[in-house]
């Protein structure tokens, strides 16, 4: 008989190691704008600060309504630029194109014109302060037409202030004396052609699903064929282009128009509307120190004063109250909790101990394996 085979047991295979954990991937970050928000800012400010300036000297060379055509042709072309670089698509709706007309009449060829027929016989000092009027005529609006926007007593105090402030600028004291009623009145008309303008366009564009690029570049397109058919109708072309007002043209539609719509756009996207629209405030500062620095414009005491409480009660129409804080909630009474009972270990008896039986050998044949026993699954892991 021969010896019993032991069983041979095959050791199980080696898993592969574990791969180190593989790091998340990393979103590209955000494109940062070269320049610092301040920065951009402080250049709007200044570029519609200046725009009255730019105004009047484009007002000295051609017709007031040539002068807006070539501003909004060389804003346009600004535009137009941008979107290509952005490929940006133009809105396809009919409807859409209906009232980005109308917004091209209240917002662009409208008021820019009255600013330029009313600078013919007023300073632009006089016309950057009335336009720092359009935040006083919009709040006055927006209770009327927006249901949404309640006026409270700070809003409506302002309102008041503000157009104190217009007394004040306009001189109501001495009879208006000395001061161009048209002229003043085309300007404030067209500060209030804004205001007018953004409700409209609040109420009929809002979720058109274009963006704002491709709205305005639009709008500013509609804006040009407006002044392109009516500029003809008025006026005679220019039999010379003289340099200097040809520039201020060509800068206030390129910078003020153009450059300055997309500084804006990226304020707003970057820092909100709410402190892009702040630039609001300076607008008036530069184009009063531009027009007395540069273009020699006569200044009496209560041109400064009346635009500083123009400011303020434009500040406090803008401003919104704050929501009411939540009450805080009632302390709650501290309840004393029983002690848990302690636990009391009990004996245990000891357990009895095993005495080991002696069993007979079993029979060599039972121990034997097979020898395919690893056929049979003795190995298997």
């Amino acid at each position: 008989m021969s010896a019993p085979c032991e069983p041979r047991v095959t050791a199980p295979a080696s898993a592969p190691p574990p791969r180190p954990p593989q790091p998340a991937p990393i979103a590209p970050a955000a494109r940062r704008p070269a320049l610092d928000w301040r920065i951009r800012f402080a250049g709007l400010s200044l570029i519609w600060g200046f725009s009255f300036l730019l105004i009047k000297v484009g007002t000295e060379g051609y017709a007031p309504f040539q002068v807006t055509f070539g501003r909004l042709l060389a804003g346009t072309a600004v535009l137009v630029a941008a979107m290509a670089l952005r490929r940006e698509r133009l809105p396809r709706s009919a409807r859409t194109w209906g009232h980005l007309t109308v917004a091209a009449f209240l917002l662009n060829a409208l008021p820019f014109s009255l600013f330029s027929y009313a600078e013919l016989t007023i300073p632009s000092t006089l016309a950057g302060i009335c336009n720092a009027t359009s935040p006083l005529w919009g709040m006055a609006l927006s209770v009327i037409a927006l249901s949404e926007d309640r006026p409270t007593r700070r809003r409506v105090g302002g309102l008041g202030v503000g157009f104190l402030g217009v007394l004040t600028v306009l001189g109501a004291w001495q009879g208006f004396s000395g001061l161009d009623l048209p002229g003043t009145g085309m300007a404030l008309l067209a500060s209030f052609c804004y205001p007018v303008g953004w409700i409209y366009v609040r109420r009929t564009l809002a979720g058109t699903g274009s963006s704002t690029l491709a709205l305005t570049g639009s709008q500013l397109f509609l804006g040009t064929l407006q002044l392109a058919v009516v500029t003809p109708l008025f006026t005679s072309a220019p039999t010379s282009f003289p340099l200097l007002p040809t520039v201020s043209v060509l800068a206030l539609g390129a910078l003020g128009t153009g450059l300055a719509v997309l500084l804006q756009y990226g304020l707003v996207q970057e820092v909100g509307p709410t402190t892009a629209q702040m630039v609001t405030y300076f607008i008036p500062v530069i184009a009063t120190a531009a027009g007395v620095a540069l273009l020699g414009e006569q200044l009496s005491w209560n041109t400064p004063v009346g635009a500083l409480i123009i400011l303020a009660g434009a500040a406090l129409t803008q401003s919104r109250a704050r929501p009411a804080a939540a009450p805080p909630e009632p302390a709650k009474a501290l309840v004393a909790t029983p002690p848990e009972p302690a636990i009391v270990p009990v004996a245990t008896p000891p357990e009895p101990a095993i005495v080991p039986v002696a069993t007979p050998p079993e029979p060599a044949a039972d121990r034997a394996v097979p020898p395919d026993a690893d056929a049979a699954g003795l190995s298997r892991s």
